[in-house]
């Protein structure tokens, strides 16, 4: 396959037209629709549909374009870093991270990383769904508990676990009466509460009074007192330091894990080596206590 023929095709794929893809490039249009136009005979396909004012990918022009633009970026990365006769990274770093982690530490984080390496654009988005990392052109992804994927390695970087908290105020009474509870969203188990306190197991009968989406809002809600509150040990440490909060038990729950994954079958670039060195830095043990001294800084 030719590869200039190919660039030019992701050239034009990202650009979503000739014309644009001419004047960001600064190379003639003719040009481009010519490599493009042996590119397809080459392969034998269509790879655009060529409509009088609009031009779309095929559907095989797509899965092409999505397969080759991160290998095209990697191979001008590795060029660059030989010419300048060094590895040091450098392009663009795509990075997919769950709304707690984000909202609490991404922020730090992608500063620090940006300041130590100035030649990689870093680019976070917030989501809590499964991404599919080579359609969506993914580097790397941050996620919590991640269901076993064989075409994604990786490493966890970050442990927590989670703990109910209370205003000093709301106190469950021995009698068993359920107290209110602050939760997030619909998945949160209602009901009772497994615990684990220093005597030994117990459980906590809840009724919620409040639904919220967020972790965050779910601690700034538990420390008006209004309930009790599901949340990790690393979120509200400082709080029961302080006697804002008081620890009930620890959740009889599954240990939170963070991960960080790449795919697979792609080299592992410069720039995502220099991002996981980064995050061991940040958390060179992993531990909760770790992290919420990370979000005191």
């Amino acid at each position: 396959m030719d590869l200039l023929a190919l660039a030019d095709f992701n050239l034009v794929a990202r650009h979503g037209g000739f014309g644009k893809a001419s004047r960001a490039a600064g190379r003639p249009k003719a040009t481009l629709s010519r490599r493009v136009a042996d590119l397809e005979a080459g392969l034998d396909l269509r790879l655009f549909e060529r409509g009088a004012r609009a031009l779309k990918l095929t559907e095989e022009g797509r899965a092409l374009f999505e397969r080759t633009a991160q290998l095209l970026s990697e191979l001008d990365e590795t060029a660059a870093a030989i010419a300048s006769g060094g590895h040091s990274p450098r392009g663009r770093l795509r990075i997919s991270a769950p709304l707690l982690f984000s909202q609490t530490a991404m922020g730090k984080l992608a500063a620090g990383f940006a300041l130590k390496y100035p030649e990689v654009r870093l680019e976070v988005t917030t989501e809590d769904r499964p991404v599919d990392m080579i359609e969506e052109a993914y580097d790397l992804v941050i996620r919590v508990n991640p269901e076993p994927d064989a075409g994604l390695v990786g490493r966890i970087f970050l442990r927590d676990r989670l703990v109910v908290v209370a205003g000093p105020g709301l106190v469950p009474q021995a009698d068993g009466a359920p107290v209110p509870a602050v939760v997030r969203g619909a998945a949160e188990p209602v009901g009772a509460w497994d615990i684990t306190t220093a005597t030994g197991r117990a459980k906590i009968a809840v009724r919620p009074v409040l639904s919220l989406s967020s972790l965050v809002m779910v601690r700034d809600a538990v420390r008006t007192g209004l309930g009790v509150g599901r949340l990790p040990i690393s979120l509200v440490s400082h709080d029961l330091a302080e006697g804002r909060l008081v620890h009930l038990g620890d959740a009889d729950a599954r240990e939170i894990a963070l991960w960080a994954l790449y795919p697979t079958r792609r080299l592992l670039s410069a720039r995502v080596s220099a991002f996981l060195d980064y995050l061991k830095d940040a958390f060179p043990h992993g531990t909760p206590d770790e992290l919420a001294a990370y979000l005191r800084q």
